[in-house]
C-alpha cells in the first residue's frame, strides 16, 4: 500500500474518531435534561412537581394516607435541617401543612438549597405543594435559624395501594453558586 493511500485512511479513521467523541460529548450533556422529561412524564425517581394551587375538593375521610419526612445535609454543610415532625396521618384532598427547622451553625452567611424527592416514585403524582421552602434558595445569617413551611395535598385520587410514602429533602450549600449568578446579574 502506497504512503499516500495510508496517510488518507489514517485521516479519515481520526475525522470518524473525532466524530464518534463529538456526538458522545453532545449526547452526554443532552441526557439530563432528557432524563429530567423522562421522569417529569412517568413519575420515575419520585421527582415532584413545582408549586400547585390548591383547588376545594371532596376530602376523603374514609381514607389516612401517611406521609413521612425525611432531612439529610449534604456533607460538608454546617446546617442543622429538619422537620418537626416525623411523619403525619392525611385525608386525600386535605390541605396540609408541616414545618421545617434550619439553623446555620456557621460563622458565615450561608445559601442552602433543598431537593426533594418522594419514594414510592408513583406517589409524586399525588402530592401537590402549594408552599415549600424547596422552591426557593434559602440564605441564612451566620447563627440565624428559621422554621419554613411546607403546604401540601394529596390527590383524593390517589391509588388504593398507596398507603404510605416518604418525602425527603436534600440539603446542599449553594453559596458559591449563588455569589456568581449574583455577580453576573449586576
Amino acid at each position: 500500500m502506497s504512503e499516500q493511500k495510508q496517510t488518507s485512511k489514517n485521516k479519515q479513521l481520526i475525522v470518524k474518531l473525532m466524530a464518534i467523541v463529538g456526538g458522545m460529548f453532545v449526547f452526554a450533556f443532552a441526557l439530563v435534561p432528557l432524563y429530567d422529561v423522562f421522569c417529569d412524564i412517568t413519575g420515575i425517581n419520585g421527582k415532584t412537581r413545582g408549586q400547585a394551587l390548591y383547588k376545594a375538593t371532596t376530602v376523603n375521610k374514609e381514607r389516612l394516607v401517611t406521609v413521612e419526612f425525611l432531612t439529610n445535609i449534604n456533607r460538608g454543610m454546617p446546617w442543622e435541617f429538619k422537620s418537626t415532625v416525623g411523619s403525619i396521618k392525611v385525608h386525600p384532598g386535605e390541605l396540609n401543612e408541616v414545618l421545617f427547622y434550619a439553623k446555620n451553625k456557621a460563622s458565615k452567611d450561608i445559601v442552602g438549597q433543598s431537593v426533594p424527592s418522594i419514594s414510592p416514585g408513583e406517589a409524586s403524582l399525588y402530592l401537590n405543594k402549594t408552599e415549600c421552602f424547596c422552591f426557593d434558595q434559602q440564605l441564612l445569617k451566620a447563627g440565624e435559624e428559621i422554621k419554613m413551611p411546607m403546604k401540601f395535598y394529596i390527590d383524593a385520587d390517589i391509588p388504593e395501594h398507596i398507603t404510605h410514602l416518604t418525602l425527603s429533602y436534600q440539603l446542599f450549600n449553594i453559596t458559591d453558586a449563588a455569589n456568581t449568578a449574583s455577580g453576573a446579574t449586576k
